[in-house]
């Protein structure tokens, strides 16, 4: 018996958000895109009863931008179960370990309620540490007290909304997949990059670090006296760091701007329809084939690591010192995990700033670098594969895909195999070389930094995701308008 048909009566019943019978105009799936992000902020902002106000710490702070969640709130897992789950399902289909056909009804209701049964597992093993440990989210004694409980009580409480959180950032992007516009996930990681970059440019000192804007008001009418003379050390850093942040203003719309770029650039493979005479289409195969996704997966992968260093390291009091030796704050400063843990902001390299321990000595610094670089070169190339090959993006499913349209390539036997020869000479190579360069621009930006401390990775993402929700958007309003294409595209 075969490890399908034990686990077919699980996998079946999951819990499922049901796929609209027919065509959802688009007005409606922008009302439920639209429902869907304001539940999302509604959630955000609120923390679950009985957790101490005031303590703990947010390691995952650093990749909040890419796991989209909020500390201390409803939602303090975020996406990440989903990341995490996806990335086990990768591997395995990669490795061809779990026997599944995506092309089989069967295996695709299987494969969807494994997937979901992981994240529910994933959600458990990631709330569990956070809050049982005492690190994270810790139970507030007082409202023991007031309950009459113990604070395991209060923890065990604690524990159970941020799993009901977990579940229910599952179904949100369940809905938005199958109801709105775009994905769950992508709409989430915009709305907290989108929070992060509008407080880097318009926040006052009255509601926190003061914002971009704020720093120049503040030093043009004299309330902050620096200098900011290009010809001085003094005024070079003030200009180009705190408090001018040109440097990070710099970044920003450079990665905008290449990233809309990048996704503009791209090899057109001209179409014809077999029947209908002067029908003709191309098939874009662009520089960024795999989008920015697949960088979720390396860093989910990299903050996995890093949880699992904080967690040994808050836990056992004996761990050696070549595991890693960790700071007041919680950062590894040495260590195994120290060099693995990737440069999220410009203090993490410039050893020149004075923010840097003075036990962390400029060889340490470039070998934390040089493995980030290899891990998000290597691990975006890597992880952009495994995302055409399990989404449908592939070769052999492309020529598929253009076969059932009913177009061909001219000058070729319309022939799926034939079609196919011609995607691998592109869709492999441009895979590899568009998630090679995500992933050196994710790195560059941790680098020189961004407004509002952005991670690299969550700036290319949500701008990446907005390009493609707009192309997205553009196409239903085209669909709208003339019905008979739904049908030549298989959306009716």
């Amino acid at each position: 018996m075969s490890w399908k048909e034990v686990a077919e009566p699980v996998l079946t019943r999951m819990p499922v958000v049901e796929r609209p019978a027919g065509h959802v105009p688009f007005k409606r799936k922008l009302m439920w895109t639209a429902g869907i992000l304001i539940v999302y902020f509604f959630l955000t902002n609120i923390n679950p009863f009985g957790l101490a106000a005031g303590q703990g710490t947010d390691f995952f702070g650093q990749f909040r931008s890419v796991l989209a969640g909020e500390s201390g709130s409803l939602l303090q897992v975020g996406i990440g179960p989903i990341v995490t789950a996806s990335i086990v399902l990768q591997l395995l289909g990669g490795a061809n370990l779990l026997g599944l056909d995506t092309d089989d009804p069967r295996d695709q209701v299987l494969y969807q309620g494994l997937q979901k049964l992981l994240v529910i597992i994933v959600t458990a093993l990631t709330a569990a540490p956070m809050v049982f440990t005492g690190e994270f989210l810790p139970a507030d004694e007082a409202v023991a007290g007031a309950l009459g409980i113990s604070t395991f009580g209060v923890e065990l409480l604690i524990f159970a909304q941020v799993f009901v959180g977990g579940i229910l950032i599952l179904f949100m992007d369940e809905i938005v997949s199958k109801w709105g516009v775009g994905s769950g996930v992508g709409l989430f990681i915009i709305a907290a990059v989108s929070q992060q970059i509008v407080g880097g440019f318009f926040s006052f000192s009255a509601l926190g670090a003061s914002g971009f804007f704020a720093s120049w008001y503040g030093i043009i009418v004299g309330d902050v006296p620096v200098s900011l003379s290009p010809f001085t050390a003094e005024g070079l850093q003030n200009l180009l760091f705190d408090p001018g942040n040109i440097l990070a203003l710099f970044t920003t719309l450079f990665i905008f701007g290449i990233v809309v770029y990048a996704e503009s650039v791209r090899v057109e493979i001209p179409l014809s329809h077999a029947r209908v005479k002067g029908a003709r289409g191309r098939f874009p195969v662009k520089l960024i084939y795999a989008s920015v996704l697949p960088m979720i997966l390396v860093r989910a992968l990299q903050a996995n690591i890093q949880f699992l260093g904080q967690l040994l390291s808050s836990q056992w009091a004996g761990m050696p010192a070549r595991l890693g030796v960790y700071n007041d704050a919680g950062q590894p400063i040495s260590g195994f995990f120290y060099y693995l843990n990737p440069i999220q902001a410009r203090t993490d390299w410039m050893w020149f700033l004075g923010e840097i321990p003075a036990s962390v000595e400029p060889w340490m610094i470039a070998v934390r670098l040089l493995i980030d670089l290899t891990f998000m070169v290597v691990g975006g190339a890597i992880f952009a594969i495994f995302w055409v090959e399990t989404t449908g993006m592939g070769p052999e499913a492309t020529a598929k895909q253009i076969q059932n349209s009913g177009m061909q390539i001219p000058g070729f036997r319309r022939n799926p195999q034939v079609v196919e020869k011609v995607m691998e000479r592109y869709i492999p190579q441009v895979t590899v070389i568009g998630g090679a360069l995500v992933g050196l621009l994710a790195v560059m930006a941790n680098l020189l930094g961004t407004i509002g401390q952005v991670s690299g990775t969550g700036l290319l993402l949500a701008v990446s995701i907005t390009y493609k929700l707009y192309e997205e958007i553009a196409e239903e309003q085209l669909m709208e308008m003339h019905p008979m294409m739904r049908q030549m595209f298989g959306n009716e």
